[in-house]
């Protein structure tokens, strides 16, 4: 390849990058401006780092809120305390209930999402869900980092779109940027993310459910690995409780 040609498609891809960064920005100061309050799932993937330093920089009047299940992996946590303390970023962090934890851990064990597919969805709705459904209590916008390119259950996402169970617009700002959009963000705007990402893993969850990933397998193969059910999902886009 010639040094002309190769200078040509990296600004391209450059010109690129800056109109979905330009595109973003515009839907988050939309979001912002007309569907208040809103608020950001983050749950420290690639994708949400990128929308975490959007929002802050561009539309602060969005609330950016997590979940912390009580079984992150210790990378995670690691993340979350430096956009706390270091970065400033205003997080919100929700928990589990305590007692639904404790009844759910005396009747299965605390490793019982293992035994079925049932009891995992389970402690998914125990420990994700239901935080989710107080966290977004009275918002009118709920914006997620999810992209169409990370599995094949988001083939069909659409960019917004009304969710019927929370009763709120769900806007997914990313969901047309490709992997390399993701990275070249990070790198390019020196944003912090999780360590795992570099250890093998492209989507990480709660550290027993989630695994690095082979040369080859799909981005979601290391979530519940142990399962052969499709789609694999917690339940956070999916349905209701499934007890």
């Amino acid at each position: 390849m010639s040094l002309d040609r190769k200078f040509n498609e990296e600004k391209e891809k450059q010109m690129n990058l800056e109109q979905k960064i330009e595109e973003v920005v515009a839907l988050l100061k939309s979001i912002e401006c007309d569907h208040a309050p809103a608020a950001f799932a983050n749950s420290f993937g690639a994708e949400d780092m990128v929308l975490t330093d959007l929002i802050v920089k561009h539309a602060p009047g969005i609330e950016i809120f997590s979940i912390d299940t009580g079984r992150l992996p210790e990378e995670t946590h690691q993340l979350m305390h430096e956009i706390i303390h270091h970065q400033k970023v205003p997080l919100r962090i929700y928990f589990p209930e305590d007692l639904v934890v404790e009844q759910y851990t005396q009747r299965h064990g605390p490793n019982g999402f293992y035994e079925s597919v049932e009891l995992r969805k389970s402690c998914c709705y125990i420990r994700k869900v239901e935080p989710l459904q107080r966290a977004l209590k009275e918002k009118k916008a709920w914006l997620t980092g999810l992209r169409r390119q990370q599995a094949a259950t988001r083939a069909d996402l659409l960019l917004s779109e009304w969710n019927q169970e929370y009763q709120l617009q769900k806007f997914n700002p990313l969901v047309e940027w490709k992997h390399a959009d993701v990275w070249a963000y990070l790198y390019e705007f020196d944003v912090p993310y999780n360590d795992l990402h570099d250890q093998g893993f492209p989507s990480v969850g709660c550290a027993p459910c989630t695994r690095a990933v082979a040369i080859g397998e799909d981005s979601r193969a290391g979530r519940w690995s142990w399962e052969d059910s499709i789609p694999k999902e917690c339940g956070l886009h999916c349905k209701k409780n499934p007890n």
